[in-house]
């Protein structure tokens, strides 16, 4: 419950109960002035003026994938694998630049099981036995698990054992699973992607929190979606930030009936965010691959508090016009441009 919060211009006092809480954050939600300075007032409260940043890379180890997302721009005609080679020399590049991190996702290779997936995480961690390795969506867990024969718990305890330090909570999508019918009818639902969260969460692992939106969704869609983030983070603890990602229609089917929401739109939903889920999850991330990197930093002053990483090599989905990487240099730069203070993190929001 947020209570008597000020805003700047007036005192706002929300209910507890989770309709009247709904209630009140649509009301909100169509009056974007309001929006903008109770989002920032509670970033202010939450995080004064420090804006945070990881250096990281992704590796995107494979794109043979069984799914059949609507809005997947990241199959292409000719199927990959990294090697083991490829993967440890773009984790020794990431290394030499500084990186603390490395970010493992991959398709949902069909002839991959459990074994293969904890091989990737041991083999990076007996070279680079100090990167934090954040890898693996509920949807690779499950599909790994299934491939395996064993149960998602036994599958997370091996991840574990072999480096896993925390995982991103992608394929959470819209936890609506009417609009998960029409946007990624075989994935997991709303209930299972909850489950393997709250598993992952209840053997120390932590997890980010995502929201893929500006699609077909509704408003009561995506605060359906806080909601049950909301409830996981009371229960757990175990999100260390939300992540807000607008929908990029090129190059994907979704894209042929929905364009994806305004700037407006999209800047009102990071406030939104930092209203809905605080103080519960006090870390909102802008994703300058998915905004463009000026948008990114306007998101600063709609309650945002964190742009992401450095990334190296974003290949699933990104803006047209932004490059697949960007420094810690220029992220500093987009930070003080707004007027606030760019601190290096770690993964898991240490200072770095």
């Amino acid at each position: 419950m947020i209570s008597e919060v000020s805003d700047t211009a007036e005192t706002v006092t929300f209910p507890a109960k989770p309709y009247s809480y709904q209630g009140e954050l649509k009301k909100l939600w169509q009056q974007p002035l309001r929006l903008f300075r109770l989002a920032n007032a509670l970033r202010e409260k939450s995080c004064g003026d420090v804006v945070s940043f990881v250096i990281n890379r992704n590796i995107n180890f494979t794109n043979e994938c069984t799914g059949t997302c609507k809005f997947c721009s990241f199959k292409h005609n000719s199927i990959y694998f990294l090697t083991g080679e490829q993967i440890l020399q773009r984790t020794a590049e990431a290394e030499r630049l500084g990186a603390t991190e490395i970010c493992l996702q991959g398709g949902l290779a069909p002839k991959m099981h459990l074994e293969d997936y904890c091989q990737i995480l041991e083999l990076i961690h007996r070279d680079f036995p100090r990167m934090h390795l954040h890898a693996y969506s509920p949807m690779e867990v499950l599909h790994m698990s299934q491939n395996s024969g064993v149960e998602v718990n036994d599958a997370l305890q091996e991840l574990k054992k072999s480096g896993l330090g925390s995982m991103p909570g992608t394929a959470a999508e819209i936890l609506v699973d009417i609009v998960r019918q029409k946007i990624c009818p075989n994935k997991l639902n709303t209930q299972k992607w909850r489950q393997i969260i709250m598993a992952a969460h209840d053997l120390g692992i932590p997890t980010t929190s995502t929201m893929l939106f500006g699609h077909v969704e509704s408003i009561d869609d995506r605060l359906c979606h806080l909601q049950i983030l909301k409830e996981i983070q009371q229960e757990t603890g175990g999100f260390t930030e939300m992540v807000l990602l607008p929908f990029i229609a090129d190059n994907n089917m979704l894209g042929k009936i929905a364009k994806g929401a305004d700037l407006l739109d999209r800047l009102k939903m990071h406030a939104l965010a930092r209203v809905a889920l605080y103080p519960n999850i006090t870390n909102i991330q802008a994703s300058w691959t998915k905004l463009g990197r000026e948008s990114a930093a306007a998101a600063l002053d709609w309650g945002a508090n964190d742009l992401g990483g450095t990334l190296m090599d974003e290949g699933i989905a990104r803006n047209s016009r932004e490059a697949p990487s960007i420094s810690a240099e220029e992220l500093s730069e987009l930070i003080e441009g707004r007027g606030k203070r760019a601190v290096q993190r770690t993964t898991l929001y240490e200072r770095a």
